[in-house]
């Protein structure tokens, strides 16, 4: 399969230097090559990356064919700003130092980051309206609702919880709900890996402890007791790793009975397990194993999940503590490192239902792969991987479906996760200070990022972001690339892309490119 890529003459970064086909070809090698690069899937099918008629021409070969080609080459950086293409573990700490877009990152720091105009960008129709963007991180929901009551931010992204409603309720104040690719779910860590520390004790490696303690949890109380007050009439996602209103990926029954505790305590006491004088289930050897249950703090819908669920779970026998951290430690140590064994987050994915990169056995981080990879579970099942490699080759959008549901089965067989909630993103901004489409991209997997230069400041020249994380590196190879926050307020609002998604989960070509790119395939 091979991919030819028209490079728009225009397309120059912030410099005034061309983009051209040696950009390409250095993010490529970064991507591949970096010591702990986040996520090689995709590149790793890639043969060359070669100059065509021109070096505004790139011609991409495959070694097989590859169908989600599109989430390739989304985020790209300036091949001149690195020392070493195959090596950039060391750049991009603190600053981003190039734009191929309508947006550059002027600074970047703990407190905050600010986005101007970038006077190079070759397409007049997407000139900014405002003069400056300065996002401020927060401190939690609470104080990131608070800012935009008081007038301090113009605009928040917030997570919503129990109450929200009732906080923005303001006449100044209007938000909306954008569904898209976000959904929020538990997951357990099964690393083989594991070993017991002061923030995980691998009780998931125990197939039949992972089993039962999955089929005890009450995703109808959580839904009721989390998720209903915030979204009246809600349900519960019933797929894993997709949503329902993007294509046709989500078999939306597949977790339906995955509440069963009478099948819970037969599994446990047929393999040996019993309850302690305390009620809570012992091992063979008298080991009650505590579980670790890592969220974000400052997240009040998650610690109040915690505060619903560890009781609950506790009645039926299991020892669960909360174990949390800020939200860097959380996405940008703790996860990769898979240190932990119970988490809830959102996952925020492109619209192609690809999971190789973040669920496959050669993706679990681990010393063979020099910790490269984003299967934070540490779940490897052999046949599931080589069914998502096949659906990656796969065509067929019919075949590819039948292929998806297979995969989201494996992940109810073998206990990996359990869907929660098509989660969506709240657009909240004050009518007083900002106009324009300001909710048109609540949905879209690039979020606000993707027209924020439509977004009119009523009054002065700036708009004022309240940031809900903040991200501790701007690296786009790297671990640091891990954190919603940080690709929606500094890469995605700078980096070019042959791609963009719209808020209906479709792929676009943008303005750095001439046009669709031309796609070859061997045989038709």
């Amino acid at each position: 399969m091979t991919l030819t890529i028209d490079i728009s003459p225009d397309a120059v970064w912030d410099d005034g230097t061309p983009i051209t086909v040696k950009d390409f070809q250095c993010n490529y090698n970064a991507t591949l090559n970096t010591p702990g690069s986040l996520s090689t899937t995709g590149y790793d099918k890639i043969q060359a990356v070669d100059q065509g008629s021109d070096d505004h021409q790139v011609v991409v070969t495959f070694t097989e064919k590859y169908a989600p080609y599109r989430n390739l080459f989304s985020s790209l950086f300036e091949a001149s700003k690195v020392q070493d293409c195959n090596d950039v573990s060391a750049d991009f700490q603190d600053s981003l130092p190039f734009s191929g877009r309508e947006w550059k990152l002027d600074s970047w720091s703990a407190d905050q980051a600010i986005l101007v105009p970038n006077d190079k960008f070759w397409d007049s129709s997407r000139t900014p309206k405002a003069a400056k963007v300065i996002m401020v991180p927060k401190a939690d929901t609470d104080t990131e609702i608070n800012s935009l009551k008081s007038g301090e931010s113009d605009f928040i992204f917030p997570q919503a919880y129990n109450g929200i409603t009732d906080a923005l309720n303001d006449p100044s104040i209007k938000y909306t709900p954008g569904y898209g690719t976000n959904y929020e779910g538990l997951y357990f860590q099964q690393g083989a890996d594991c070993t017991p520390s002061d923030t995980k004790s691998c009780a998931f490696k125990d197939a039949d402890f992972r089993k039962a303690f999955s089929e005890s949890v009450d995703r109808d109380g959580i839904l009721s007791t989390i998720y209903d007050p915030i979204f009246p009439g809600s349900q519960l996602l019933q797929c894993g790793l997709w949503v329902p209103t993007i294509g046709d990926w989500c078999d939306n029954t597949q977790f339906q009975n995955s509440y069963n505790p009478t099948d819970a305590e037969t599994t446990l006491t047929g393999a040996g397990w019993t309850k302690n004088g305390d009620g809570l289930w012992a091992d063979k050897t008298g080991n009650v194993p505590t579980i670790h249950w890592m969220v974000n703090a400052g997240n009040a819908r998650r610690e109040s999940t915690q505060a619903y669920l560890i009781p609950a779970m506790k009645a039926a026998g299991f020892n669960i503590v909360a174990d949390n951290c800020d939200a860097a430690c959380v996405f940008q140590t703790r996860l990769p490192a898979l240190d932990y064994d119970l988490a809830m987050y959102i996952n925020t994915a492109a619209p192609d239902p690809t999971v190789t990169g973040i669920m496959s056995c050669d993706q679990v981080p681990s010393a063979a792969n020099n910790n490269q990879g984003q299967n934070s579970t540490g779940w490897c099942n052999e046949d599931a991987s080589a069914l998502m490699v096949k659906s990656d080759q796969e065509l067929d959008e019919t075949a590819r479906v039948d292929e998806i549901h297979q995969i989201g089965q494996a992940l109810v067989d073998d206990e990996v996760m359990l869907p929660l909630f098509q989660f969506p993103n709240i657009a909240a901004w004050r009518t007083d200070k900002l106009t324009g489409p300001i909710d048109a991209d609540a949905a879209n997997y690039r979020a606000f990022a993707n027209n924020l230069y439509q977004w009119q400041p009523s009054s002065g020249d700036q708009i004022v972001i309240g940031a809900e994380q903040w991200p501790d590196c701007l690296n786009p190879i790297t671990d640091c690339a891990n954190s919603s926050w940080y690709v929606w307020t500094a890469l995605f609002p700078i980096a070019p892309s042959v791609w963009d998604t719209t808020a209906t989960g479709d792929y676009q070509a943008t303005d750095l490119v001439t046009g669709e790119p031309k796609l070859d395939v061997a045989g038709g």
